[in-house]
């Protein structure tokens, strides 16, 4: 089997965040429904939704949106929203960010050509880290 890895480049921005899935578990529990419409993707919803534990794959989800606009030192809010990032799988399950329309542009603007995405996640914590780099 022959391994290739995405082409390397450039750093342009790193990001990372941790968080409790315990406090995502409760913010489910809480707001249920109006939550996930905001924070994350239909296209996210139907992956963590399909699995025995939903909250720690919104856990890392949610850190991974956390992570990559520290990449684009923005935050969440008038330049980059929840969902204009959407973790999905490549063809070996690694993550991946898809990016709206608003992220694309940031992208642009940065110079950046892509993210690279990584996510893991116990019992009690989610984490990602997000490079935006620059091939």
């Amino acid at each position: 089997m022959s391994l290739t890895l995405p082409p390397g480049g450039i750093l342009i921005g790193l990001g990372c965040d941790l968080i409790e899935t315990d406090r995502i578990r409760t913010v489910l529990e809480k707001h249920g429904e109006r939550f996930l419409k905001r924070v994350f993707t239909d296209e996210e919803r139907a992956y963590c939704d399909s699995l025995k534990h939903p909250h720690k794959h919104y856990a890392a989800r949610w850190a991974a949106k956390e992570a990559v606009s520290k990449c684009f030192t923005t935050g969440i809010g008038e330049h980059l929203e929840w969902t204009s990032v959407s973790v999905y799988h490549g063809s070996r399950h690694e993550p991946l960010a898809r990016l709206d329309a608003k992220a694309q542009v940031l992208l642009t603007q940065v110079g950046a050509t892509h993210v690279m995405l990584t996510l893991s996640h116990t019992e009690s914590h989610a984490m990602a880290v997000a490079a935006l780099v620059k091939h």
